[in-house]
Protein backbone atom coordinates (compact mmCIF):
# COMPACT_ATOMS: atom_id res chain seq x y z
CA UNK A 1 0.00 0.00 0.00
CA UNK A 2 1.24 3.49 -0.87
CA UNK A 3 -1.03 5.91 1.43
CA UNK A 4 -0.65 9.29 0.63
CA UNK A 5 -1.89 13.03 0.93
CA UNK A 6 -3.18 15.15 -1.65
CA UNK A 7 -4.67 18.41 -1.88
CA UNK A 8 -8.12 18.88 -3.93
CA UNK A 9 -9.07 22.51 -4.90
CA UNK A 10 -12.48 22.72 -6.10
CA UNK A 11 -11.88 26.36 -7.95
CA UNK A 12 -14.12 29.49 -7.84
CA UNK A 13 -16.02 28.51 -11.22
CA UNK A 14 -16.87 24.68 -9.72
CA UNK A 15 -17.83 26.51 -6.14
CA UNK A 16 -20.15 29.11 -8.28
CA UNK A 17 -21.92 26.04 -10.36
CA UNK A 18 -22.53 24.15 -7.65
CA UNK A 19 -20.13 21.44 -8.17
CA UNK A 20 -18.36 21.24 -4.53
CA UNK A 21 -20.97 18.13 -3.40
CA UNK A 22 -20.15 16.56 -6.83
CA UNK A 23 -16.21 16.78 -6.87
CA UNK A 24 -16.27 14.88 -3.19
CA UNK A 25 -18.98 12.57 -4.41
CA UNK A 26 -16.42 11.48 -7.18
CA UNK A 27 -13.25 11.20 -4.86
CA UNK A 28 -15.26 9.33 -1.90
CA UNK A 29 -16.85 6.99 -4.55
CA UNK A 30 -13.27 6.41 -6.04
CA UNK A 31 -12.45 5.37 -2.22
CA UNK A 32 -10.83 8.06 -0.75
CA UNK A 33 -11.03 9.39 2.55
CA UNK A 34 -11.91 12.92 3.29
CA UNK A 35 -9.23 14.34 5.60
CA UNK A 36 -10.11 17.77 5.64
CA UNK A 37 -12.25 20.78 4.05
CA UNK A 38 -12.34 23.78 4.50
CA UNK A 39 -14.46 27.02 2.01
CA UNK A 40 -12.41 29.99 1.55
CA UNK A 41 -11.92 33.21 0.06
CA UNK A 42 -8.38 33.03 -0.62
CA UNK A 43 -5.75 36.26 -0.93
CA UNK A 44 -3.01 37.16 -3.08
CA UNK A 45 -0.55 36.12 -0.32
CA UNK A 46 -2.05 32.79 -0.11
CA UNK A 47 -2.56 32.62 -3.43
CA UNK A 48 1.42 33.83 -4.33
CA UNK A 49 2.54 30.68 -2.19
CA UNK A 50 0.69 28.07 -3.69
CA UNK A 51 1.23 29.33 -7.30
CA UNK A 52 5.16 30.08 -6.53
CA UNK A 53 6.42 28.35 -9.41
CA UNK A 54 4.33 30.05 -11.70
CA UNK A 55 5.41 33.91 -10.72
CA UNK A 56 6.73 35.69 -13.62
CA UNK A 57 4.71 33.50 -16.26
CA UNK A 58 2.38 34.82 -18.65
CA UNK A 59 -0.98 33.17 -17.17
CA UNK A 60 0.14 34.04 -13.48
CA UNK A 61 -2.11 37.09 -13.31
CA UNK A 62 -5.20 36.17 -14.44
CA UNK A 63 -4.57 32.82 -12.73
CA UNK A 64 -4.41 34.21 -9.38
CA UNK A 65 -7.24 36.85 -10.13
CA UNK A 66 -9.52 34.19 -11.33
CA UNK A 67 -9.03 32.28 -8.02
CA UNK A 68 -9.73 35.16 -5.95
CA UNK A 69 -12.94 35.93 -8.29
CA UNK A 70 -14.80 33.43 -5.61
CA UNK A 71 -14.88 31.15 -2.67
CA UNK A 72 -12.58 27.86 -3.26
CA UNK A 73 -12.82 24.60 -1.18
CA UNK A 74 -9.85 22.95 0.22
CA UNK A 75 -10.31 19.10 0.38
CA UNK A 76 -7.17 16.83 1.95
CA UNK A 77 -7.99 13.70 0.53
CA UNK A 78 -6.19 10.28 1.32
CA UNK A 79 -5.50 6.97 0.15
CA UNK A 80 -3.59 4.33 -1.55
CA UNK A 81 -2.02 5.86 -4.67
CA UNK A 82 -4.41 9.09 -4.16
CA UNK A 83 -2.66 11.60 -5.82
CA UNK A 84 -2.29 9.94 -9.36
CA UNK A 85 -5.70 8.67 -8.41
CA UNK A 86 -7.28 11.97 -8.34
CA UNK A 87 -5.17 12.95 -11.58
CA UNK A 88 -7.05 10.22 -13.76
CA UNK A 89 -10.35 11.26 -11.96
CA UNK A 90 -9.60 14.94 -12.84
CA UNK A 91 -8.98 14.12 -16.32
CA UNK A 92 -6.37 16.70 -18.42
CA UNK A 93 -5.98 20.55 -18.12
CA UNK A 94 -8.03 21.32 -20.71
CA UNK A 95 -11.22 20.38 -20.78
CA UNK A 96 -12.13 20.14 -23.97
CA UNK A 97 -9.76 17.08 -24.49
CA UNK A 98 -10.49 15.73 -21.04
CA UNK A 99 -11.51 12.75 -21.13
CA UNK A 100 -15.71 11.38 -20.54
CA UNK A 101 -16.25 10.42 -17.03
CA UNK A 102 -14.21 12.54 -15.23
CA UNK A 103 -14.22 15.87 -13.56
CA UNK A 104 -13.17 18.20 -16.74
CA UNK A 105 -14.44 16.04 -19.13
CA UNK A 106 -17.98 15.76 -17.68
CA UNK A 107 -17.85 19.20 -15.64
CA UNK A 108 -16.01 21.60 -17.36
CA UNK A 109 -15.63 23.30 -20.63
CA UNK A 110 -13.66 25.89 -22.31
CA UNK A 111 -15.21 29.11 -21.50
CA UNK A 112 -12.74 31.64 -23.84
CA UNK A 113 -11.02 33.06 -20.63
CA UNK A 114 -7.93 34.54 -20.41
CA UNK A 115 -7.04 31.00 -18.10
CA UNK A 116 -8.21 27.90 -18.19
CA UNK A 117 -11.43 27.78 -16.02
CA UNK A 118 -11.48 23.63 -15.17
CA UNK A 119 -12.98 23.25 -12.22
CA UNK A 120 -10.44 21.70 -9.65
CA UNK A 121 -6.73 21.33 -9.15
CA UNK A 122 -4.77 18.64 -7.62
CA UNK A 123 -1.65 18.20 -6.20
CA UNK A 124 0.73 16.52 -8.72
CA UNK A 125 3.60 15.00 -6.46
CA UNK A 126 4.10 13.95 -2.81
CA UNK A 127 6.45 16.99 -1.91
CA UNK A 128 3.51 19.25 -4.04
CA UNK A 129 1.13 17.94 -1.49
CA UNK A 130 2.95 18.36 1.34
CA UNK A 131 3.96 21.97 0.07
CA UNK A 132 0.63 22.81 -0.92
CA UNK A 133 -1.30 21.22 2.43
CA UNK A 134 0.74 23.22 4.32
CA UNK A 135 -0.41 26.14 2.83
CA UNK A 136 -4.21 25.51 3.18
CA UNK A 137 -3.94 23.71 6.29
CA UNK A 138 -1.07 25.09 8.53
CA UNK A 139 -0.93 23.51 11.86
Amino acid sequence: MNIEKTLILVKPDGVRRGLVGEVISRVETKGYAIEALRLLNADRGLLEKHYAEHIGKPFYEPLVEFMMSGPIVAIVASGNRVIEGFRSLAGVTDPTLAAPGTIRGDLARDQGTKVVQNIVHGSDSPESAAREIEIFFPK
